[in-house]
C-alpha cells in the first residue's frame, strides 16, 4: 500500500464488493482484490459506515471543502476529464446501521451528511454506496489528511437540517431513517394482528413490509440493511407487545415442561409393554384436546407437545368420533 489511506480502505473494505468500469452497464460483486482493479467501488461495508462520500459534479470540485472552510477531506478523487470529483470523510467511530446500531445515531448522522452534502454543492441523487476507486489511476488522487473525524465535530461546521427533504429521504443515511419509521409506525399496529401467531411469522411479514418500502426508494437499500431494520423492529414490536411477550413465555415455560415430561416418558416406555407404554400417552391426549378446544393449531399443538402433526390430527378425531 502507497500510504496510510489507501491501506485503511483497504481494510475496510467489503470481502466482495460492489464495483464497477462502467455504471450504465451496472454493478458487479468481486473479491476486494479485483474490485480495486476497477473505477468504481462500494467505499462502506454493508451495515458498517466508516467514511462519508460526496459526489461533485462541477469543474474545480475537488477544492470546495476549502472553499467552504469545512474540515480537510481523508482523500478526493478527481476526474481529470472533466474536474468532477468524490470527496471522502473518514468517521472516527464507524457508524453500525445494523439491527445492534442506534437508531438515533443513524438519524444524527443522516442530518450531518445531509449538511455536508448542501454546503459542498453536493449531488443531491448521489447514492453514497458506490464511489470513485481511489487505487484506480484513471482518477486524480489527492490524499489530503490522515485525520479521522467524529460526527459531532463535523456537525459544527454545517446547518443541521431539522427534517430531511424528500430527496433526501430517498438517498443516503435518510433512506435508513425513512425506512425503520415508516415500518415501524406499521408495526406498532399490525402486531395485533399478529397475536397467537409464531415470531417467525411475524418476522417474516415485518421482512416482506421493508422489501415493500424499500422498492419505493429511488435507489434502493442493499438486502444487508433491509434485513437488519426488519430484525430490529420485530424483535422491539415482540418484546414490548404484553400479549405476545407473555404468550412467548408461556410456551417456552410449556416447551421446557414438556420437554422434560418426554424424556421421562422416554425412559419409562423403554420399560415398559405396549398397554403400559400407551397409558403414558393419556396425559399428552388431553392437553392436545384442551390446547385444540383453546384455538392452537395442529401444528402448534404438535410443536409445543412433542408429538407428530399427523398423531394429533388423529387424537383429535377420535374424540370426535366419540362424541
Amino acid at each position: 500500500m502507497k500510504n496510510i489511506q489507501l491501506s485503511d480502505f483497504f481494510n475496510n473494505l467489503a470481502h466482495k464488493p460492489y464495483c464497477s468500469d462502467e455504471l450504465l452497464y451496472g454493478l458487479k460483486i468481486r473479491p476486494k482484490t479485483t474490485a480495486i482493479k476497477m473505477q468504481y467501488i462500494q467505499g462502506n461495508q454493508p451495515c458498517m459506515l466508516h467514511y462519508f462520500f460526496f459526489d461533485l459534479d462541477r469543474p474545480e470540485a475537488v477544492m470546495a471543502w476549502h472553499d467552504e472552510n469545512l474540515p480537510t477531506p481523508y482523500w478526493t478523487a478527481q476526474n481529470p476529464k472533466n474536474g468532477h470529483a468524490h470527496i471522502c470523510y473518514k468517521l472516527e467511530i464507524p457508524l453500525c446501521t445494523s439491527e445492534f446500531g442506534s437508531q438515533k445515531a443513524i438519524a444524527y448522522a443522516s442530518k450531518v451528511q445531509a449538511g455536508l452534502a448542501n454546503k459542498l454543492g453536493a449531488d443531491v441523487g448521489y447514492s453514497h454506496l458506490i464511489t470513485k476507486n481511489p487505487f484506480h489511476q484513471d482518477w486524480r488522487i489527492e490524499f489530503w489528511s490522515e485525520q479521522a473525524y467524529t460526527l459531532d465535530y463535523l456537525a459544527d461546521f454545517v446547518e443541521l437540517p431539522k427534517k430531511l427533504t424528500k430527496k433526501q429521504e430517498q438517498l443516503g443515511l435518510g433512506r435508513n431513517c425513512t425506512l425503520f419509521n415508516n415500518v415501524r409506525k406499521w408495526a406498532y399496529k399490525a402486531i395485533r394482528e399478529h397475536r397467537g401467531s409464531s415470531y417467525d411469522f411475524w418476522h417474516a411479514e415485518v421482512l416482506k413490509h421493508c422489501h415493500e418500502a424499500n422498492n419505493a426508494f429511488l435507489d434502493p437499500l442493499p438486502f444487508s440493511e433491509i434485513k437488519a431494520t426488519a430484525k430490529s423492529i420485530s424483535t422491539y414490536c415482540w418484546k414490548n407487545d404484553a400479549y405476545c411477550y407473555q404468550e412467548f413465555i408461556e410456551r417456552q415455560r410449556i416447551k421446557g415442561k414438556l420437554g422434560a415430561e418426554k424424556a421421562n416418558r422416554t425412559k419409562s416406555a423403554n420399560t415398559l409393554g405396549g398397554k403400559a407404554r400407551s397409558k403414558t400417552y393419556d396425559n399428552l391426549r388431553k392437553k392436545a384436546l384442551f390446547m385444540s378446544l383453546n384455538g392452537y393449531k395442529n401444528t402448534q399443538i404438535s410443536e409445543l407437545l412433542g408429538v407428530s402433526r399427523r398423531t394429533i390430527i388423529n387424537w383429535i378425531k377420535l374424540k370426535d368420533h366419540t362424541n
